[in-house]
């Protein structure tokens, strides 16, 4: 930014001086050449005055008296005078003799410059210097002026160079505190500049800076105080089941084996979600055995399912069902909302199938019912946080949920199908398919 500004600055100046620089130039030029014509023509006027006086009868002009002695004075240096004149005629005659031409000065070498004065009857006058030395003045005056552009512009990139540092230094230092921010790090200061506008930015990073740093050591105290609770609940569902698996009946041990195993798998997931919500940003991925995570959640949801009066499959396809995931979690969540939305709001076979999508490098996970499916002025709102259809009590979370956790693993979540309904998830697959980036930007 700093030589964007600095570039932009300088070439302002170089214009500005062009643009003044070629007119002044040719001023310089005309008023030059005007100088020394009117040198010429003030000195003509003198010249002119006293031949006047020297002028006899008939306005001749006695060429002994047209000498440097009278009109030298007058004369510039390396200048030349010639008059064009009557000599005086016969004695006792009033008409005047033939016309001469008297020479004064020292003869011009090269062109001329001159300037010349008509006396009538009498003859002609004319100033000549060496048009040299008139271009000698007119270079040097453009000259001047070419020198007075070099400074300006000189002077421009020193300006501009001190006002780019100015402004684009306290711009880096709010862009870097900007990153540490997003970085978790709250503790930068926010100082100002003196300009007002940057001061405005900085003022409100500050106050985003303060807000955020509360809202997350209130969530990370709230997260605290419900794993906490969450964990005392756990242990004494726990130890009731401890009880019931000491009963005669088989069955009853059978059903509180299996209800420990769930609140032991809770529990487990519990302290996944705790330690993601404090890990911070560059955890590496670890990879998912995503069809072995589908099965747990088909088990699970198989007794609701069989409640409805409803069958849940889980179609296994050939081809690999591993996936790269930041905290597994996060992917078992999105499918197990879906799983729940198909439960609540579709009908009919509920489908989860798994499939490898070889020219990406990427792993489906697709959640169908038979279900009459989403209504056309509904597709676009489904995904937005808070929104229900209302025709259900839910909280309108759990999509947008679904695809924030997708998408922080580098994959998306979307509705491919609405009658009946499909839902897909995408998400980077491990080898045998081909390694993708993690930096691509999900679809929305």
């Amino acid at each position: 930014m700093q030589q964007r500004i600095r570039r932009s600055m300088i070439g302002m100046v170089l214009i500005v001086g062009i643009m003044l620089g070629l007119p002044l130039s040719l001023i310089a030029w005309w008023w030059t050449d005007d100088n020394a014509h009117q040198d010429l023509d003030l000195r003509l006027k003198h010249i002119a005055t006293e031949l006047i006086r020297l002028e006899g009868p008939g306005g001749a002009l006695d060429p002994s008296a047209v000498s440097s002695s009278r009109l030298g004075v007058f004369i510039p240096d390396r200048g030349m005078l010639r008059v064009t004149h009557h000599t005086p005629g016969v004695a006792g005659s009033d008409q005047a003799g033939p016309v001469t031409t008297t020479t004064l000065g020292s003869p011009v070498s090269g062109r001329e410059f001159t300037d010349s004065i008509d006396l009538g009857d009498a003859g002609n006058v004319e100033l000549a210097i060496p048009l040299s030395s008139v271009r000698r003045d007119q270079w040097a005056g453009v000259g001047i002026v070419v020198v007075v552009v070099i400074a300006s512009v000189g002077a421009g990139t020193v300006v501009a160079t001190v006002t780019a540092r100015r402004l684009a230094e306290p711009l880096t230092q709010v862009a870097d505190r900007a990153s540490a921010m997003a970085q978790g790090d709250f503790r930068s200061e926010w100082p100002e500049y003196g300009i007002p506008e940057l001061d405005r930015v900085s003022r409100a990073m500050r106050a985003a800076n303060t807000e955020i740093a509360t809202r997350l050591d209130r969530e990370a105290g709230i997260v605290g105080e419900v794993s906490h609770q969450l964990r005392s609940r756990l242990t004494a569902i726990q130890l009731r089941l401890d009880e019931l698996a000491l009963h005669d009946d088989d069955n009853v041990v059978a059903e509180a084996e299996a209800a420990a195993g769930q609140v032991d798998r809770l529990s487990r997931e519990l302290d996944e979600m705790v330690v993601a919500s404090r890990a911070s940003g560059d955890t590496p991925p670890t990879a998912v055995d995503v069809a072995a995570m589908v099965d747990t959640l088909v088990d699970d949801f198989q007794p609701a399912f069989a409640a409805a009066k409803r069958e849940l499959r889980h179609a296994r396809r050939v081809g690999p069902t591993v996936a790269w995931s930041t905290h597994p979690s996060r992917l078992r969540e999105a499918v197990s909302v879906l799983l729940d939305n198909a439960l609540h709001h579709g009908s009919g076979t509920c489908t989860v199938a798994i499939d490898g999508l070889e020219s990406s490098g990427m792993l489906r996970v697709r959640v169908a019912d038979q279900g009459s499916g989403i209504p056309d002025e509904l597709v676009d709102k489904i995904f937005r946080r808070g929104f229900t259809s209302g025709v259900s009590s839910g909280s309108g979370v759990g999509l947008s949920l679904a695809r924030a956790l997708v998408e922080a693993d580098g994959g998306r979540l979307e509705l491919t199908s609405r009658r009946p309904p499909v839902f897909s998830i995408v998400v980077p697959a491990v080898a045998p398919l081909e390694p993708v980036r993690r930096d691509r930007v999900p679809h929305r």
